[in-house]
């Protein structure tokens, strides 16, 4: 054995050294936590004892709607219900694209001027910030009731957040490519066709396939404010104290759902 080996096998290994800050800083995250539950508790004015209470009235409710009726006359207004519903979702989806594209692009580091960009950022922010159903009644005071103003609505506040998702995902790719092609002389349009979209495209596309699945299920709430569709049945029966036409309705909705989550996973799988 060396010299030096011996001198390493007498190096102990020094003590972890303690970090009584990291523990303080956590109990007082955690007791932060803890207020906040307790405060969003009292003031939402949750009771275990008044969900109690009302569970017979949920029970009646339910009993009520059982058996669904699925009569021809109940079954097709339905069925023509879940497909608006669905080409509300549809075209809420695709209108929404080329605005989504620029403003992603324009959102993206390196690709336009800092104004340009805190700008596309806010538009960004404020269409993602307001609701569909905040459009929708907006929409509605505008152009009148039915899938109209519901498609509008979806297109609004799907570019923003598609719009955000795609400019996370463009600024996630390899900059290698678009370094090389800026120093070739390459313009900002130049890039993004040649170097950024091309490697994001399977990325946006899933994306865009999971705003579909969502888009579809916004839908039926933009119903229940008269933006047409399998929504504003629900409403309707509801209002009208029909729950067994209700519960067709839901049911059906069920289907509708189930076949395009099932239609967007496998989208979204062959493109991974």
């Amino acid at each position: 054995m060396t010299v030096l080996q011996q001198e390493v096998r007498k190096l102990t290994v020094p003590p972890k050294p303690r970090q009584p800050k990291r523990k303080i800083i956590s109990l007082v995250i955690t007791a932060v936590v803890v207020a906040a539950h307790v405060f969003a508790w009292n003031t939402t004015g949750m009771s275990v004892t008044a969900f109690a209470e009302g569970w017979q009235g949920m029970v009646d409710f339910i009993g009520e709607a059982f058996p669904p009726n699925l009569s021809w006359e109940v079954l097709k207004p339905s069925l023509e219900g879940a497909r608006t519903t669905l080409w509300i979702g549809l075209l809420g989806t695709t209108l929404s694209v080329p605005a989504s594209l620029v403003l992603a692009l324009l959102a993206t580091r390196g690709m336009a001027p800092g104004y340009v960009y805190q700008s596309a950022r806010s538009v960004l922010s404020f269409l993602r910030a307001v609701p569909e159903i905040v459009f929708a009644l907006v929409f509605v005071t505008a152009v009148g009731l039915g899938p109209f103003p519901g498609v509008l609505a979806l297109v609004c506040h799907n570019v923003g957040v598609m719009g955000k998702l795609w400019a996370e995902s463009i600024e996630d790719v390899d900059p290698g490519p678009a370094t090389a092609l800026r120093s070739a002389g390459a313009g900002r349009i130049q890039v993004a066709s040649h170097a950024l979209l091309p490697m994001v495209t399977p990325q946006m596309t899933g994306l865009l396939m999971y705003r579909f699945d969502v888009n579809v299920r916004s839908s039926l709430v933009l119903g229940l404010v008269g933006a047409g569709g399998i929504g504003f049945l629900i409403n309707q029966s509801i209002r009208t104290f029909k729950f067994d036409e209700m519960l067709t309705h839901i049911i059906v909705v069920l289907v509708l759902i189930i076949a395009v989550d099932r239609l967007s996973a496998l989208v979204r799988a062959r493109l991974s």
